[in-house]
């Protein structure tokens, strides 16, 4: 029996229970494998608060994102062995010692890549790829803007869109992430709470406003995200953390500049297997390439996720986090 979390019903992190969970073995399709370790990411919070509905159901173990060890396969397996390093993002059920996961999600960690490193990238990362390369395909001469700059994505987007040559915007709360932000790639930050993020950003661009804002916080940074876009800019609204948008007027997008808006998710942009592949790639690649340092900055023990996701959703943390079994 391996032990999980498990959310029995949705609310606070009081609702993170841990405990024995069954795996069972795998069927068609499926492998099972050992976490070595389990990545934290907002996505987390909105299932355990009820934000996100669980696909299936209630109780459910929340958590998107692993890397661990094969220890069995399923019938008509190919291409993997019990013994292989992987990595996914896929469905619900991350926050465990072991699972059971479907074979089409798994890619293959590359030697000299550690298995936390990769927990703790492969959905902030990919979220970065889709974003940068194919939500919006940055390029050198473009001005972005990121929000939550020190976040998990944000210092990968920061460096990899610094690597593509163009000129990266940053948002973040304290000083202490606006130095965070600096040091991966960021060539200006503005610290939110301190600083009219609109009107800084005109200041930076001469007024003409950045192409694309990559933004993750929601309720707080809207309408103002819009303001910050050039005519026919792309705003890409791909999180809410602050809080959902209550009202969305499709008007002011012709109001503020004929501009554009995409709600994205890495579920859809890597639902092909042939896109994963790409996605997973491009971002090894990146990471060996050194354009993009994968820094843990918090672990938590996985029986002490309810701590994770109160230093989470305080903002009391920085980077890419990981939790271990």
């Amino acid at each position: 029996m391996s032990k999980a979390i498990v959310i029995s019903k949705t609310g606070g992190t009081e609702v993170l229970e841990w405990r024995e969970h069954p795996v069972g073995n795998p069927g068609p399709g499926e492998v099972r494998i050992r976490h070595e370790a389990v990545g934290l990411n907002y996505i987390d919070v909105y299932f355990r608060s009820g934000v996100y509905p669980a696909p299936n159901g209630l109780p459910l173990v929340p958590g998107n994102e692993g890397a661990g060890t094969v220890l069995a396969l399923g019938e008509g397996v190919s291409g993997l062995a019990i013994g292989d390093r992987v990595a996914y993002v896929g469905p619900l059920g991350a926050y465990a010692e072991e699972r059971v996961v479907p074979a089409a999600v798994l890619v293959k960690v590359p030697d000299d890549v550690g298995l936390d490193t990769a927990a703790a990238m492969m959905l902030k990362g990919m979220t970065a790829e889709y974003l940068l390369c194919r939500t919006y395909a940055v390029k050198a001469g473009d001005t972005i803007l990121f929000h939550a700059a020190a976040g998990g994505v944000g210092l990968i987007a920061g460096q990899w869109a610094k690597s593509l040559g163009a000129t990266v915007i940053g948002t973040v709360g304290s000083e202490e992430k606006a130095e965070l932000a600096r040091g991966h790639g960021y060539d200006h930050v503005i610290n939110y709470r301190s600083e009219d993020f609109v009107a800084r950003v005109k200041d930076l661009t001469g007024g003409r406003g950045v192409d694309v804002v990559y933004d993750s916080v929601g309720k707080d940074t809207y309408p103002g995200s819009l303001d910050c876009l050039r005519p026919r800019g792309l705003w890409a609204a791909f999180g809410q953390s602050s809080g959902a948008i209550e009202s969305f007027d499709l008007s002011l997008l012709a109001k503020k500049g004929s501009l554009y808006a995409t709600r994205p998710s890495i579920f859809v942009y890597n639902a092909a297997r042939a896109d994963l592949e790409k996605s997973a790639a491009a971002l090894f690649a990146a990471v060996a390439s050194g354009a993009v340092r994968i820094e843990i900055k918090q672990r938590y023990a996985l029986a002490d996720a309810a701590k994770a996701h109160a230093d989470l959703e305080g903002r009391a943390t920085t980077g890419a986090t990981v939790l271990v079994p």
